[in-house]
C-alpha cells in the first residue's frame, strides 16, 4: 500500500521569538478571513507562551489549531521557567515542538531530552513535533543519515504506541532562516530514510514535516514529493497570505 495516500498533509507555524499583541491580531484575522483557500491539510500555529491564550481565543471556530513551542519533560514542581504539558493540555493545547534545532544549539538539549519531552506531551493528549536535521558542516562530511538516526534513537525507542501519537520534523540545521533550502530531492531522500525506519516499527503513517525555509514559491515541489507530508514553516508563517499560499500548495 503506498501510505502517502493515507497521510493528510500538516502545515506549521513556528511564530518562534516574536509578536506583540497588536501584529499578533492582524496576523490571526488574516488567517482566520483566508483560511477558505486551503483544503485537505491540517493548519496550526505555535506561539510564544504569553500569546498562547490569545492565540487560542483568536483561533477558535477558524478551523486552524495551535500550540507551543517547547514543554517541560517534568509535570509539576520547583522548575522555575519551565511550563508543563499538564498546563498546556489544560486549556486546549494540541501541538509542542520538541528538539527544535535551536532548542538543541542554544540551550544544549539532548537526544534523550528530547524523547522525554515528547513522552510528556502525549501523557497530557498534546501531539509532539520532533524536530530532528544536521548541520552544514555534518551534511557536508556526509554524516546526515548518521546524525538523523541518533537523534531518532531515543525516540523510536518508545516503540510503536508512542510513535504513532507524534509528528516527525526534519529541518537540516543550514536552511532555517538562511534562505538555503535542500532541494526537493534532497529533503525526500532524507524522509525516505526516516520513513523506512518508522516502516521497521510498523508506523509508516506517522507524518514527517520538511522545515527550513519554506516558502510559497518552492511548497508546490516540496510536497510533490512522496514522504514530504507537509511543513513547519518560519519566518514566513509571521505573513498570513504567504502563510496560507504554503499551506493551500
Amino acid at each position: 500500500m503506498n501510505t502517502a495516500l493515507v497521510r493528510k498533509r500538516l502545515v506549521i507555524g513556528n511564530w518562534k521569538m516574536h509578536g506583540t499583541r497588536a501584529s499578533n491580531a492582524a496576523l490571526l484575522t488574516g488567517l482566520c478571513a483566508g483560511v477558505a483557500v486551503v483544503h485537505d491539510c491540517d493548519l496550526a500555529v505555535c506561539a510564544p507562551f504569553p500569546y498562547l491564550a490569545q492565540v487560542s481565543s483568536s483561533l477558535a471556530g477558524s478551523g486552524i489549531s495551535w500550540g507551543a513551542q517547547d514543554i517541560s519533560k517534568h509535570e509539576h514542581g520547583a522548575y522555575t521557567g519551565e511550563v508543563s504539558s499538564t498546563m498546556l493540555g489544560d486549556f486546549g493545547c494540541k501541538w509542542t515542538l520538541v528538539g527544535h534545532s535551536e532548542r538543541r544549539t542554544l540551550h544544549g538539549e539532548s537526544d534523550q531530552l528530547v524523547a522525554d519531552k515528547a513522552v510528556s506531551a502525549i501523557k497530557a493528549g498534546i501531539t509532539p513535533v520532533v524536530c530532528i536535521g544536521e548541520t552544514f558542516a555534518e551534511q557536508e562530511a556526509g554524516r546526515t543519515n548518521e546524525v538523523i538516526s541518533r537523534q531518532l534513537a531515543p525516540v523510536l525507542a518508545l516503540g510503536a504506541q508512542s510513535l504513532s501519537q507524534m509528528v516527525l520534523a526534519y529541518e537540516p540545521v543550514w536552511a532555517i532562516g538562511t534562505g538555503l533550502t535542500a532541494t526537493p530531492q534532497q529533503a525526500q531522500d532524507v524522509h525516505a530514510f526516516i520513513r523506512a525506519q518508522l516502516s521497521e516499527l510498523g508506523v509508516p503513517q506517522v507524518r514527517i514535516l520538511y522545515g527550513g525555509s519554506v516558502k510559497a514559491s518552492n511548497a508546490v515541489s516540496l510536497f510533490a514529493m512522496s514522504d514530504i507530508d507537509g511543513a513547519l514553516v518560519g519566518g514566513a508563517s509571521l505573513v498570513a497570505e504567504e502563510f496560507l499560499r504554503i499551506a493551500a500548495a
